[in-house]
């Protein structure tokens, strides 16, 4: 069965979402680049960066969410643009854009849930890593 990003359960916050799901999303894409020798702790961190990036615009102005959500959707494109020039794989591509696919842009709390999400997944994506030997 393939996973899925999936932030809400019957209308809140999936108890397992930054546990359990982001475990297994960080686990796959892990092992996923050390097999193509892609996804470095690097490339995966500037994509995180650019995340914490708009949460600290949103932080000092949240009435700009909506402006700024063509912007944060635009991630998209730049993770196809580091999936084309081979620094990501594919189910990091999918981690975002189905993380992004779950933003609404009149639901500002979206945001901060995919926030916590990646952040999560960073945790255990470090955690998987070492446990590889894999390097930044």
């Amino acid at each position: 069965m393939e996973m899925k990003v999936v932030f809400y359960r019957e209308g809140r916050v999936d108890p397992e979402l930054f546990s359990s799901h982001a475990e297994e999303w960080a686990k796959m894409v892990c092992e996923a680049g050390a097999r193509q020798k892609r996804n470095k702790q690097s490339q995966i961190r500037k994509f995180y960066d650019e995340v914490l990036r708009f949460k600290s615009h949103l932080q000092k102005e949240p009435e700009k969410y909506r402006d700024l959500f063509p912007y944060i959707k635009m991630l998209n494109a730049k993770v196809a643009y580091a999936e084309g020039r081979g620094h990501i794989t594919k189910e990091f591509a999918r981690f975002i854009k189905e993380s992004l696919d779950q933003l609404n842009p009149d639901r500002p709390e979206d945001f901060e849930v995919l926030v916590n999400f990646f952040e999560a997944f960073m945790g255990y994506y470090k955690y998987h890593a070492e446990r590889m030997g894999l390097k930044g």
